[in-house]
C-alpha cells in the first residue's frame, strides 16, 4: 500500500465566546498594553512583524482574507496609526470599519502634535515625558518614533504621520464613522473613540466612566 505524506493545516485561532477586540500593532505579548476597558474580552493580537509572534500577521491597511467582515466588537489602536504613511491612514480606518460589528467602536490613542509643538518651541525637544517598557520616551521620540528601537534596526517604530485633536476628529468623520469623541491626554497624547452606526453610547460612556479617559465623554 502506498502512503502519501501530508502536512496538517495549522490549528485555527481559538477565540473564547463573548466580546472580541482586535489589538492592532500589538507588538510583543504584553497584557498590560491593552486598555482596562477590555478586561475580560477575548484579545486578538495583530502585528506586521512576525518576530513578535502575533495571532495574526499582517498590515492593518489590508486585512482581507485574514479578518472577516463585522467580526469584532472593538478595535484597540494604541500608538499604531502614527506609524502609517499618510495615504495609508484612510485604508486602515476603512479596514477598522469593515471588521467592526454595526454596534462596535474603535478606541485609538496616539501622540498629539499640538502638545508636542509646545515643547519643541519651548526648547524641550529632548525632554523625557514618561517611562515605557521600551525605555524613556522623549518629545523627539513622540514626534519621529522611538529612537532607541529604530537604532537597533526596528524601523517599524518610525512615525510617518501625525494628528492633533481636531485633525483626528475630522479624519474619523471623513472615514464615515458615525460619530467620534476626541480629546487631549496627559502624556502629550490624544484619545479617540470612533463609533459605528448602532453603538450604544450610554453603555460606552459607562464603560469609560471609571477610567482616566472619562474626559472623552464630557458634554
Amino acid at each position: 500500500m502506498k502512503f502519501t505524506k501530508t502536512t496538517a493545516p495549522p490549528p485555527a485561532l481559538k477565540i473564547a465566546p463573548g466580546k472580541r477586540v482586535l489589538d492592532v500593532g500589538a507588538g510583543g505579548q504584553n497584557e498590560a498594553r491593552v486598555h482596562p476597558i477590555f478586561s475580560g474580552w477575548s484579545v486578538v493580537r495583530l502585528d506586521i512583524n512576525p518576530a513578535v509572534k502575533p495571532d495574526i500577521i499582517g498590515t492593518v491597511t489590508d486585512l482581507r482574507g485574514k479578518v472577516a467582515d463585522a467580526s469584532f466588537d472593538a478595535v484597540w489602536s494604541s500608538h499604531n496609526i502614527e506609524h502609517l504613511y499618510e495615504h495609508e491612514v484612510h485604508l486602515a480606518l476603512r479596514e477598522f470599519k469593515r471588521i467592526l460589528k454595526p454596534d462596535g467602536f474603535a478606541f485609538i490613542t496616539c501622540p498629539d502634535l499640538e502638545q508636542i509643538a509646545k515643547f519643541v518651541t519651548g526648547g524641550e525637544i529632548e525632554r523625557t515625558i514618561y517611562q515605557s517598557p521600551a525605555g524613556p520616551i522623549t518629545v523627539l521620540d513622540m514626534l519621529y518614533g522611538h529612537t532607541a528601537s529604530i537604532s537597533r534596526g526596528n524601523t517599524y517604530m518610525a512615525h510617518r504621520t501625525g494628528f492633533t485633536v481636531a485633525r483626528m476628529g475630522a479624519t474619523l468623520l471623513r472615514a464615515h464613522f458615525t460619530e467620534s469623541w476626541v480629546a487631549a491626554g496627559p502624556k502629550i497624547d490624544l484619545w479617540a473613540i470612533a463609533m459605528m452606526p448602532d453603538v450604544d453610547k450610554a453603555s460606552l460612556k459607562k464603560l469609560l466612566a471609571d477610567t482616566p479617559q472619562n474626559f472623552l465623554i464630557s458634554e
